[in-house]
């Protein structure tokens, strides 16, 4: 008879905590490149200043990003696929890397607006494998916690963004002004870059496979030609060319759907829509996505230009409401069971409420914090819950498919928000920044309610 001898529980307890440590190396990488989505916004003053940059230029600089990341995320998902999902989350790591240091020391306003589109490339390579690998590594109960940790980190990113931004503009290290916002990602993402070549799975090409080059060549100019004008349009006043290109682009994406349906070896597989809970789920959470992004962004302003605030202490005024959303977003698992199917829908509603309150409590006092916290306690299990709900039924093997959807679905969803309330603010706030808030915050509300209904009805 042959007698196994266990495994010390010292390896047993390393490759158990494996996995987690990935998790973290995944996630802290995602939280930089989240991070760049706002952090750049409090330091416009500093940057037009020192480059001479004129306003078109600065829209670019805070834009260009987010159209360099929304061109490539459902490649980047199908690149990791392909390629390896280890070796696209550090090629991305690195190009993000590279293209920070290089914003950090633009000379001037060309590089810098080229740097920030490539930055966005970067992170567009980055973030799908991260919901890939999530999808890949974890089950069951793990998977939902790890889902919810992801689900975290999306929502404290965009906040700290504009406290980070704040603080390092304020703190004007050695005399560099607003370039620490950039130069602060180079030691981070080369420690990402380094521990994930650790401690992510390796991976080949499937054999077999290939990528979709007509589908590329239709879906990067299609999200461009969507996503430029609704980030440019109100600065420029929506000039025609901002509306030829949105039809553009909604052309162009029909033309992608029938050609992804005719290709052998598609960059997409739409047939994962099929699967129970992806397309109702990717639906609800662009509505909330809609309305987050309208939420920061309008709220914001309020504080800025409503109620004189500096950029660091409205980023600080909306802090706990996002700490509260990552906390509630990270352990709305460990409530009962047989309310997970609800936290959808009465988060949503809890969170038009708190939309509401917003804009009735538009001075800043103690109705708007209270708002804030409200807004957390009710989004967080939300979106914890809607995650992991539009994942629980996805097949390994279509795990790229749908972080692609998916990824693609929270930046376009956050885009679409800030143009739609942004622009409703920024016309009502010529005469009323009060008003303004109050109507945006209404507005979202009501796209809220009809998320809970769509998260009802997906039930």
């Amino acid at each position: 008879m042959t007698l196994t001898t266990p495994a010390p529980a010292t390896d047993r307890e390393a490759r158990d905590r494996r996995p987690w440590f990935m998790l973290a190396v995944l996630l802290l990488g995602q939280f930089m490149a989240l991070l760049d989505v706002t952090v750049v916004n409090v330091a416009m003053t500093d940057i037009r200043t020192d480059l001479h940059a004129s306003g078109a230029a600065l829209q670019l600089v805070v834009s260009g990003y987010t159209v360099g990341y929304a061109m490539l995320l459902i490649t980047g998902a199908r690149l990791g696929e392909l390629y390896g999902r280890r070796r696209l989350f550090v090629i991305g790591t690195i190009a993000f890397t590279i293209c920070s240091a290089l914003c950090g020391l633009a000379p001037g306003e060309t590089v810098l607006i080229v740097a920030r589109i490539a930055q966005g490339a970067g992170a567009a390579l980055m973030m799908p494998q991260v919901v890939s690998l999530i999808q890949t590594r974890f089950t069951g109960a793990a998977r939902a916690k790890a889902l919810s940790a992801y689900t975290a980190v999306l929502s404290v990113a965009f906040v700290a963004g504009q406290v980070l931004g704040g603080v390092l503009v304020g703190a004007d290290l050695f005399g560099a002004g607003w370039r620490p916002v950039f130069l602060v990602n180079v030691p981070i993402g080369l420690l990402v870059a380094v521990l994930a070549g650790k401690v992510v799975p390796g991976g080949g090409a499937k054999a077999g496979r290939r990528l979709d080059l007509a589908g590329l060549a239709i879906a990067a100019p299609a999200v461009v030609l969507v996503v430029l004008p609704l980030v440019l349009g109100h600065e420029t006043g929506w000039p025609a060319w901002t509306y030829g290109s949105i039809a553009a682009g909604l052309l162009l994406a029909v033309l992608f759907v029938v050609v992804e349906r005719r290709v052998r070896d598609p960059l997409v597989d739409l047939t994962v829509l099929k699967i129970r809970g992806v397309a109702p789920g990717l639906v609800t959470l662009a509505a909330g996505v809609a309305s987050y992004g309208g939420f920061l962004f309008c709220v914001a302003l309020h504080l800025q230009s409503g109620l004189g605030k500096t950029a660091m202490a409205a980023g600080l005024a909306m802090a706990p409401g996002g700490v509260v959303f990552g906390l509630c977003g990270f352990f709305w698992n460990r409530l009962p069971q047989r309310v997970h199917v609800w936290l959808t829908p009465a988060g949503y509603v809890g969170s038009a409420v708190a939309y509401v309150l917003l804009g009735l409590g538009r001075d800043g006092g103690t109705l708007f914090f209270a708002a804030l916290l409200l807004f957390g306690l009710s989004m967080g299990p939300a979106f914890g819950s809607l995650m992991v709900n539009a994942l629980t039924h996805v097949p390994l093997e279509r795990a790229a498919d749908v972080s692609g959807l998916l990824t693609t679905t929270l930046q376009l969803g956050q885009v679409v928000g800030v143009a739609t309330f942004g622009s409703l603010f920024l016309t009502l706030a010529v005469t009323s920044s009060a008003t303004a808030l109050t109507t945006a915050m209404a507005c979202a509300a009501a796209l809220l309610l009809a998320g809970a209904g769509l998260a009802v009805v997906r039930r």
